[in-house]
């Protein structure tokens, strides 16, 4: 299992106020601040999700994040999309997932795909 990852973007401003926004109707995870260039989400005194400022992966990389998307109009997808992030594929069940599997697709600022699943 993976304990947390790490995305490079090229600052944390926009992609810290998206993935908070995003990740804010799940309810748990808190944003913690390392410095001017470094931050973190998830429940205090870990991390689960790091921004780092730099330049961006390239190419840019899919993360799947539990937000219990699923529901058309889901609260991740419309705060994600409030939040500066652009559409990637509405939410619901998508062709060959298993049952019970929904996602919603959401690029953030620096074009790396966040997806919110149930």
């Amino acid at each position: 299992m993976i304990d947390h990852t790490a995305i490079r973007v090229s600052e944390l401003g926009r992609p810290q106020a998206f993935q908070r926004a995003a990740l804010a109707p799940r309810g748990d995870p808190r944003p913690m601040e390392l410095g001017a260039e470094v931050a973190g989400f998830g429940v205090p005194p870990r991390a689960h999700l790091w921004l780092a400022a730099g330049e961006p992966n390239r190419p840019p990389l899919h993360l799947a994040l539990r937000t219990g998307a699923c529901a058309p109009g889901d609260a991740f997808d419309a705060a994600a999309l409030a939040s500066g992030g652009r559409g990637n594929g509405a939410p619901g069940p998508g062709p060959g997932y298993p049952a019970g599997y929904c996602g919603a697709f959401a690029l953030e600022p620096d074009g790396h795909n966040i997806e919110g699943v149930s």
